[in-house]
């Protein structure tokens, strides 16, 4: 019997404690799943920054608010997102260039037919197609579909979104974000670029005069000091991006690279893109770029159209591989004429001479090594046109020179070589 005593205390004090142990064990586990559902929440509110940060990124093209002690600006490795872009897949337009769907552009172009090419380069391949409505336009695929395509994408749809001249391209529209590939849509500028003309596939045309030349440089130059009087230097300037209608006219093309230059600024800090052979090489190796960076780019630009030469040809002697360090050569030691390509006249008319000359000097100081010796495009496009009316006396205090020493376009200052 005092057994039988014993394990109804025993018992009397167990069950009580298990069912105690059992409430708090419930309370601890309820405490923990009410937490954990409450957390995200928290974290989202608290961070509403780094949930943007996933969306599109966008380039605006408002002037960046800095203070006038600013010398330099660094462009940030992921820009921020405003919220209006979140909904860009779900809109009809974009800044308002209209939102095509990859379905629309596949057909348009024959499921991007390869006989359909129409070019490449860093950044995807463009084809000729017509929309249902029409219109024949070249559609642009990117490579590859990742935050950096995006973040070009985004900048030139943004970029030539908002800018209009008559010697840039025309966008008409783009995919969404969402989209399975990243498509661009522009006017179909059916001529070739002036790269092909030159030194391409349309090099024998012989259509390229020293006239339409000149009025290549005009408008591109035309075109770039557009770009930087509203605050966007375009990095990548080279004949590959420069476009001719049937009427030799020029559209500046591929924005993917293009960077807002902010107020009260002298450079911005970014790391080194754009082709070999027309990289500032002060951009190259100080990682600044300014509009004379663009300057020194155009600067190749002019010795291409007077030389028919390209930037980069590996088949050259050694230190004539680059056409800027060739062209530099050859105007210092008085032999343009080993420069000019030989079909534009330059050794039987003395007008057409004179006028190469000049452009080869004022090609000469877009490249200079110093930044700031180069001269302004806006600079520049005075200086061609008053090249095209001959109107070889600048007004006083230009800083571009139109001047004429003698046939072998010495720029004025330069001493001579040592054998003159």
């Amino acid at each position: 019997s005092s057994s039988k005593a014993t394990k109804t205390i025993k018992l009397a004090f167990f069950i009580p404690g298990a069912i105690l142990a059992g409430i708090v064990m419930g309370w601890i586990i309820f405490a923990c799943r009410h937490w954990g559902k409450r957390r995200p929440r928290n974290d989202d509110q608290s961070c509403p920054a780094e949930s943007q940060r996933k969306d599109i990124p966008s380039l605006s093209l408002k002037k960046k608010s800095l203070t006038p002690t600013t010398s330099t600006y660094v462009f940030p490795s992921t820009p921020p997102v405003s919220s209006s872009n979140s909904d860009v897949g779900k809109a009809s337009s974009y800044f308002g260039v209209q939102i095509f769907t990859y379905t629309e552009l596949e057909e348009a172009t024959n499921n991007f037919d390869r006989s359909r090419e129409l070019g490449g380069g860093g950044f995807g391949t463009v084809y000729y197609g017509k929309l249902r409505d029409g219109r024949v336009v070249a559609v642009k695929r990117l490579y590859e579909n990742n935050f950096k395509r995006l973040e070009q994408f985004m900048n030139e749809v943004e970029i030539l979104a908002r800018l209009r001249h008559k010697n840039l391209v025309t966008l008409f529209g783009c995919t969404s974000r969402r989209s399975r590939e990243l498509l661009l849509v522009y006017e179909y500028i059916p001529n070739g670029t002036v790269a092909d003309h030159l030194h391409g596939k349309r090099k024998n045309s012989g259509l390229l005069s020293w006239p339409i030349r000149l009025n290549i440089a005009i408008e591109t130059a035309d075109a770039l000091a557009y770009l930087h009087a509203s605050d966007v230097i375009h990095r990548d300037v080279k004949t590959t991006n420069v476009l001719l209608d049937n009427d030799f006219h020029v559209k500046v093309v591929d924005f993917g690279l293009s960077r807002l230059f902010p107020n009260d600024v002298t450079h911005v800090s970014t790391a080194p893109q754009g082709t070999p052979g027309y990289v500032d090489p002060e951009y190259h190796q100080c990682y600044q770029l300014t509009e004379k960076s663009d300057v020194y780019s155009f600067g190749v630009v002019l010795i291409e159209l007077i030389s028919s030469k390209e930037a980069i040809d590996t088949n050259r002697e050694r230190h004539n591989i680059n056409l800027s360090n060739m062209a530099i050569n050859k105007i210092q030691n008085g032999a343009l004429h080993e420069l000019v390509d030989p079909a534009l006249g330059f050794g039987t008319n003395s007008s057409v001479r004179r006028m190469i000359t000049l452009v080869a000097e004022l090609g000469f100081r877009c490249l200079q090594m110093e930044r700031d010796l180069r001269p302004s495009m806006k600079e520049v496009v005075g200086a061609l046109r008053r090249i095209k009316c001959e109107e070889l006396k600048a007004e006083p205090g230009e800083v571009v020179e139109v001047i004429v020493e003698d046939d072998a376009g010495r720029l004025k200052g330069n001493p001579p070589p040592p054998d003159s």
